[in-house]
This record gives structure tokens, C-alpha cells and sequence, in this order.
């Protein structure tokens, strides 16, 4: 995974999920929060985060922090992705196909925020197995992972573009 510097980038972020996350002690109740966050430029860089804090606005300013460090470059192909994928990640399995300039993106919750932060404008998606958001969320994004340009997959066989193209 190559590093990318989100100072250099104009980052957008958004809150996926918050979870109230209840211990309980010899005292009482401790009550914390989990908060999940992606971040992207909407323009082929997108990454996701978790943090946990008493509070709600230092655990989404920790996972920001964590979602900046880990950002991954989307290959785009117009405004949508070079070809279908399967991300799967532990109980979560998500689809994602290309679809035709203006259809737009059709995703549901957390698939969403990382497509459209990512910049992708026409795609169609399908969670096939677990709702979870972290989940959906990484299983999204090692779909994304998966995605190969054309031009990459012709310098591997050592063809021009057009012989792969047939």
C-alpha cells in the first residue's frame, strides 16, 4: 500500500456511524464512544477510520486521524469504475459493478459515503452478506482495492491496450 499525503489533498469527511459502547464496572456504567469515518477527496483517494473517546467529537476527531492514514487510490475510468469486483471483508460482501454516465450511484449507507467520497459518480452496488457498517465499509474498500486499470494490466502481459481490448 503506497502511502498518499492528505496535506496535500482537499478532504471531505463523513461520519458513517457512531456506537455508544457501555463497560460495566464495580462502580456502575462507563459509557464511551466508537466512531467510524471516511474521508476522500472526491477525486480517486479514500480512506476510512475508527476512534474511541468519552466523547463523541474526540472519538470522530481520532478517527479522522486514522482514516487520513490510511488512504487508498481508486482507479477511475470516466466517472465510473474500470470493471465489476467483489469486496469481501469478514462477514461483509459487497458488489460493485460500473454503470453508464448518468444512472448516478446506487448504494445504500455506508457503501455510499465511501463511493461518492472516493468520486465515483455511476456505479451500482449489492450487499450481499452482513449489514454491519465497519463491515460494509471494508469490504467496500478492498473492492476498491481490487480495481486495475486497463493500461496497468497491459504493462503486466507486456500487450499494448488494444490487443487486450481485442
Amino acid at each position: 500500500m503506497v502511502y498518499i499525503d492528505p496535506t496535500h489533498l482537499d478532504i471531505e469527511d463523513r461520519v458513517v456511524a457512531i456506537n455508544r459502547v457501555t463497560k460495566v464496572v464495580k462502580g456502575g456504567r462507563k459509557l464511551r464512544f466508537a466512531a467510524l469515518v471516511v474521508v476522500g477527496d472526491r477525486n480517486g483517494h479514500v480512506g476510512f477510520g475508527t476512534g474511541k473517546a468519552n466523547e463523541v467529537p474526540e472519538a470522530i476527531r481520532k478517527a479522522i486521524e486514522a482514516a487520513k492514514k490510511n488512504m487508498i487510490e481508486v482507479p477511475i475510468t470516466g466517472t465510473t469504475i474500470p470493471h465489476e469486483v467483489i469486496g469481501r471483508y469478514s462477514g461483509g460482501n459487497v458488489m460493485l459493478k460500473p454503470a453508464i454516465a448518468g444512472s448516478g450511484v446506487s448504494a445504500g449507507g455506508p457503501v455510499r459515503a465511501v463511493i461518492e467520497l472516493a468520486g465515483i459518480a455511476d456505479i451500482t452496488s449489492k450487499s450481499l452478506g452482513s449489514n454491519t457498517p465497519i463491515n460494509m465499509v471494508r469490504a467496500t474498500v478492498e473492492g476498491l482495492e481490487q480495481l486495475k486499470k486497463i493500461e496497468d494490466i497491459a504493462a503486466l502481459r507486456g500487450k499494448s491496450v488494444e490487443e487486450i481490448k481485442g
